[in-house]
């Protein structure tokens, strides 16, 4: 799923650490000074993951920074924030982490529309093989790239 906004934060590690296999864009409740650091680009999502409790998408460790000017209204770093999903992917979210393995993983944060929205990704943990052959993966790859790059330059 393509996300068509400005991007304001993104989860490298989650390709690393997790096959993707499937993604869902989810809005996200906040609060007044929260938009207002997103807006600032003040989002850490290293250490997010999302969980389903009582019929329910939760995203849990998702560090939005207090606003400056927030003064006693300001908010919980890393409160956990309620997802909005429709029903019908909340199910299948819930069947899927049933299963040995799978987990939710905030991929991408971005402002759509003016909303903010949250790109989750229902991943299975990679093993250390797993890592090191997508690593084998990217430097074989990145090889071809300059070596085609210098055969076009004539080098």
């Amino acid at each position: 799923m393509a996300t068509e906004g400005k991007q304001i934060a993104q989860n490298k590690k989650a390709n690393h650490d997790y096959h993707i296999e499937e993604t869902f864009e989810a809005g996200i409740v906040l609060t007044g000074t929260e938009i207002k650091s997103i807006r600032n680009r003040r989002v850490n999502l290293k250490e997010a993951f999302a969980r389903v409790s009582n019929g329910e998408v939760w995203v849990h460790n998702m560090h939005i920074s207090e606003y400056e000017q927030g003064n006693r209204y300001n908010h919980d770093p890393i409160r956990p924030r309620k997802l909005l999903l429709h029903r019908k992917q909340i199910n299948q979210l819930i069947g899927q982490t049933q299963q040995k393995g799978y987990t939710i993983v905030p991929l991408k944060m971005y402002i759509k529309n003016g909303v903010a929205k949250l790109l989750i990704g229902l991943g299975k943990g990679k093993k250390k093989y797993d890592k090191r052959e997508d690593l084998k993966r990217k430097d074989a790859k990145r090889d071809i790239q300059r070596a085609m790059k210098d055969a076009q330059l004539g080098r």
